[in-house]
């Protein structure tokens, strides 16, 4: 049993608690499930007290932290639940699953609490494209999300992409969902009521998973990564599908008393985590369950990661009314076990006991760490660069050439070849497609709308884990704000490498203690996440990379406000100031090959005044595109704006800094936005009002973009260097900055 333990992952010390707990040894079957419901994924024993600082309460929170989703009221009795959840392991191994099965596990999560999904979102990174194995995770991964989510009829509305060398070892795939209920039909997974029977529904149970997002996400990787393909779920889309419309069905007739999705650690995490929220027991009998494989032993079943299974809990007097709905949607529905009073958590198989132990333990009594962080040594070596000692390009044409080449960088160039492979329309309430700041999405049977956004700049994050938290906040935010929406709630999936080494978990406690600051600072609560510790290979960890994904409300959806400069002579402004501040930049990286220096820094109180600025001018009607400045800085900026609104602009930058600097710094809080000149007094009165910092830079007009003094370029030039790069580099093609340059 020693030898067991250890495989499966316990410490001696946690395999004495579970003895201590249960009295005597336990059972191959218990030893499975403790193993897993003790691991990082589903017990947060590293993190739990570093979460604990988040805000999580607010006016709109309906549900926070600690269910299967968050929820927020979004007025007139609509709600709306989301969550973010990480598949990366599995992703790394087989990527087109790894990835796909993500988006199926967090699309349950939101119908679980009684939401229809309505939305989709991703947050990827990947190392660089030039080696061929990062070109199959990243055409895998992309395959997979857009398979999965265009089969099930759940719209991707947006997302992002890095590739940087830190994440050619293990990949990350951040998943993210949203649904909308009715606030008198939020549904939690809580097993309730001695009596009540345990309807398992949907897929038959195999051993394809077993151990899969719970066990690999709570290791390193190593040259053995490919032994654990068999580890990896294979999802069904189509039966997901009809699981969403068997279950809302359920809900919606109130046949159920509570419901829960089988996901890491399969029926042990669902069926104990609701006895422990019921503060009830369970019997369950694995001799009931239906099997895809022959010979099956009980902890395979308790434990399988098996795809598409859902567990519900009702009364015996609904059973015959709620096994008919599943037949209509051509689902099984099985009783496999009751709720029972005794506070205990038993397996049978037949008329053999294979596990009997406290039911709350397994959920609520898992050991909780509180390591000890220790400073990286490398932070001051990285932090002591200074980057404006270095030679940079002044004259137009240098400086053209570093626009070119940014535009092309897979970090900043079109992303329409990942979002053309996912349907972003189905549903028919996508009013702002991918590729802008924000999605936007109606809300039924209102005059409302969602922003969301997903943000992460994981080389902030590694020179300052805690100012690199709080940028992916408010670039978050700012996105969010450019559509026009208030920012409500977030959720976060915190990446991060092994919590037990003290430089990374450091890190972590710094990257939290600082996406904390930044919530407060807004007054916008954390409701649900998730953590991916032990993202490392071959014992060096990922960046830092905490990202957030934030949902906003827009008031009114026909103010909505997008990205394209719009019409000739609208008026150009620039909200924010420019600093010399391009330690951790796109520009630094790809001119210079380094990361290093300070990220830019966060003002958190002049960011949401810039943010309230800008979303009560749109509210007023008198903004007709707003974008934020991000990597590769203004210039940058611009040119989106006129790629996408196939117009240009002349403009003059009001700073001193050198030219350089000036277009590429990615100084936060900055946003690009236009008016029409009849509105620009009116405007600019406004943020006078709000002691914003603005300029007034310049005006749309023309085929080039013109930046005084520093450069002058074709807006199809610009485009061209911009649009095609990210399919050229999955190809393996070279991007074609350059030649365009020279042209």
């Amino acid at each position: 049993m020693a030898e067991l333990y250890a495989d499966l992952g316990l410490n001696a010390e946690e395999y004495g608690r579970i003895v201590k707990l249960l009295d005597r040894e336990p059972t191959v079957t218990e030893l499975f499930m403790y193993s897993l419901m003790w691991s990082e994924h589903c017990s947060y024993k590293h993190s739990k007290k570093a979460l604990s600082t988040f805000p999580t309460t607010g006016e709109r929170v309906l549900q926070g932290p600690g269910e299967n989703a968050g929820v927020i009221s979004v007025g007139d009795g609509w709600a709306i639940a989301f969550k973010m959840e990480s598949h990366n392991h599995p992703s790394a191994i087989e990527p087109y699953q790894g990835a796909a099965t993500g988006v199926g596990g967090i699309i349950r999560d939101i119908f679980t609490m009684g939401a229809r999904p309505i939305a989709s979102l991703d947050s990827l990174r990947f190392g660089s494209l030039d080696k061929p194995r990062q070109r199959y995770l990243f055409d895998g991964s992309v395959a997979g999300i857009g398979g999965y989510g265009n089969c099930i009829g759940v719209p991707t509305v947006g997302g992002e992409v890095y590739f940087d060398d830190a994440y050619e070892g293990n990949c990350l795939i951040n998943a993210m969902s949203i649904g909308l209920l009715r606030e008198d039909n939020l549904t939690r997974a809580v097993a309730a009521g001695p009596g009540n029977l345990l309807l398992l529904i949907g897929s038959t149970t195999g051993r394809d998973g077993i151990g899969g997002a719970s066990t690999l996400a709570s290791q390193e990787f190593d040259e053995k990564a490919e032994d654990k393909r068999p580890s990896v779920q294979v999802g069904d889309p189509f039966e997901e599908k009809l699981l969403i419309e068997c279950c809302l069905a359920l809900l919606e007739q109130k046949l159920l008393v509570g419901l829960g999705d089988l996901g890491a650690a399969g029926l042990t995490s669902s069926a104990s985590e609701m006895a422990s929220r019921g503060g009830v027991g369970l019997d369950i009998d694995v001799a009931l369950i239906p099997a895809r494989e022959d010979a099956m032993k009980p902890y395979e079943f308790m434990v399988s990661e098996s795809q598409e299974r859902m567990l519900a809990v009702l009364t015996p007097e609904n059973l015959r009314a709620a096994q008919a709905v599943c037949e209509k949607w051509g689902l099984r529905s099985t009783v496999i076990g009751t709720v029972t009073d005794t506070g205990r958590f038993v397996v049978r198989e037949g008329g053999a006991v294979v596990a009997d132990m406290p039911a709350d333990s397994l959920a609520s009594e898992a050991p909780v760490y509180d390591p000890q962080g220790t400073r990286p040594a490398y932070l001051d070596e990285v932090q002591a660069f200074d980057p404006l000692a270095l030679s940079h390009p002044s004259d137009p044409a240098g400086l053209g050439s570093v626009l070119l080449r940014l535009l092309a960088s897979p970090n900043i160039c079109s992303r329409a070849w990942i979002y053309r492979q996912y349907d972003h329309q189905v549903m028919l309430n996508t009013l702002v497609l991918p590729g802008g700041d924000a999605g936007v999405v109606r809300i039924a049977d209102t005059g409302r709308a969602l922003a969301v956004s997903t943000d992460c700049n994981g080389r902030y994050c590694y020179l300052d884990p805690y100012t690199g938290a709080q940028a992916a906040f408010v670039e978050a935010a700012r996105n969010v704000a450019c559509a026009g929406a208030r920012p409500a709630a977030i959720t976060d999936c915190l990446n991060f490498g092994n919590p037990e080494k003290p430089e990374v978990f450091w890190t972590f406690s710094e990257a939290v203690r600082g996406l904390a600051d930044a919530c407060r600072a807004f007054g916008v609560p954390v409701i649900s996440g998730n953590v991916s510790f032990y993202n490392e290979s071959f014992g060096k960890p990922i960046y830092p990379t905490p990202v957030v994904g934030l949902v906003g409300v827009l008031e009114d959806a026909s103010r909505r406000t997008t990205m394209p400069f719009k019409d000739e002579g609208d008026v150009v402004i620039l909200l924010g100031e420019t600093e010399a501040e391009i330690g951790g930049s796109e520009y630094l990286s790809l001119e210079h090959g380094v990361i290093a220096g300070m990220p830019p820094g966060v003002d958190l109180l002049e960011e949401r005044s810039i943010h309230e600025a800008l979303i009560e001018a749109i509210e007023a009607g008198i903004v007709k595109s707003a974008h934020d400045c991000s990597e590769g800085g203004v210039a940058v900026a611009l040119s989106e704006c006129a790629i996408a609104g196939g117009v240009g602009a002349n403009v003059a930058l009001d700073d001193e800094l050198a030219p350089a600097l000036s277009l590429f710094s990615e100084t936060q809080g900055r946003i690009v936005l236009t008016c029409g000149e009849e509105d620009s007094a009116r405007l600019t009165d406004l943020l006078v009002e709000r002691r914003v910092p603005f300029s007034v830079i310049g005006e749309v007009g023309g085929d080039r973009l013109v930046i005084e003094d520093k450069l002058d370029l074709e807006v199809a030039r610009l485009r061209d260097a911009w649009e095609p790069a990210l399919e050229r580099s999955v190809a393996g093609e070279p991007p074609l900055a350059e030649e365009l340059h020279e042209g």
